[in-house]
């Protein structure tokens, strides 16, 4: 792991900082470079934009590691108000979320009743999908069987799983037989050398091989959605869904909203799915640092919007 990526993730954890850092104008400036804003209004006028050129995107609104049990329950009903808005606008909106958010680290009881009663609205309402994001390591086993678990109940439930993890094969193939819905990312969080490939070419070798593990296993019913903006690992992808015999309009490439915009016109020039993830609230601070880790152009960019 670089020296300047592991200084963003450890920023990113740092307590003083998350308290301090996001009052900074020059910080707030910067990072409407990823974010369209903290309100829920924010994200659906940056959706509406998007809807003009027939993008789907995903909502996620920004928290986790929650203190009380009644923060949960506030998440919840602004979950469950957000889903009634979807509807009524009747937009190609679908919702992720961190179960940290809805209070894992406090009960998984708990976190799974809100879980179920946010699914149990998304069915009802719509025809998108729920995504379920993937955490730190410590989470990792929870989340699948909160995720299997569900899955019995729900179809329209989608898990995100991480290509640095040296676990995530074993846990895909243990997965495949439920059909599941997989969003794969590479991996944002600061992760020990024991469980975490450490150097970016491993990840993106293992991500490969990851995207090729779902191409060869897919069915029709199912949703893979690759999150990623490398280019090189776009076009590898298409390359094997040719090699599998996988149309392309039968998974789809998610990328954050903000960054790389120029790949992800092209990939809608050839016909390609493309998803925008548009994140809002104002616990943004931890996210926005990872997302700066995860490239380091990134901080160029937010630095290049900032002096314009």
């Amino acid at each position: 792991m670089s020296i300047f990526r592991n200084m963003l993730l450890l920023a990113s954890e740092n307590k003083w900082m998350c308290s301090h850092v996001p009052n900074w104008k020059f910080v707030k400036m910067g990072v409407k470079k990823f974010m369209p804003g903290e309100e829920t209004g924010d994200a659906f006028a940056a959706a509406e934009i998007l809807s003009h050129d027939s993008i789907p995107v995903v909502f996620t609104y920004l928290g986790e590691n929650i203190t009380r049990p009644s923060d949960g329950d506030s998440v919840l009903n602004h979950y469950l108000d957000l889903i009634e808005k979807i509807a009524k606008e009747k937009s190609n909106i679908e919702i992720s979320l961190k179960l940290t958010q809805l209070g894992l680290n406090l009960s998984n009881d708990d976190a799974y009743n809100r879980l179920k009663s946010i699914a149990a609205k998304t069915h009802e309402k719509s025809d998108g999908m729920l995504w379920i994001d993937m955490e730190g390591s410590d989470y990792t086993t929870r989340t699948i069987e909160l995720y299997k678990r569900l899955k019995t109940e729900f179809d329209n439930i989608g898990l995100c799983l991480q290509a640095y993890l040296f676990r995530t094969e074993n846990d895909l193939k243990k997965l495949l037989p439920l059909n599941p819905n997989i969003r794969l990312v590479k991996g944002a969080y600061k992760e020990p050398g024991t469980v975490a490939f450490a150097e970016k070419k491993d990840v993106d070798t293992n991500y490969l091989f990851l995207a090729k593990l779902l191409l060869k296993n897919f069915e029709g019913s199912r949703r893979i959605a690759f999150a990623t903006h490398d280019a090189k690992l776009c076009s590898q992808i298409l390359r094997e869904s040719i090699h599998y015999s996988v149309n392309k309009n039968n998974f789809e490439f998610q990328m954050l909203y903000g960054i790389n915009s120029h790949l992800q016109k092209d990939l809608i020039e050839r016909r390609c799915n493309v998803r925008i993830l548009i994140s809002y609230g104002n616990f943004w601070y931890p996210w926005y640092m990872r997302r700066l880790a995860e490239r380091p152009a990134n901080v160029w960019f937010a630095l290049k919007y900032i002096f314009r």
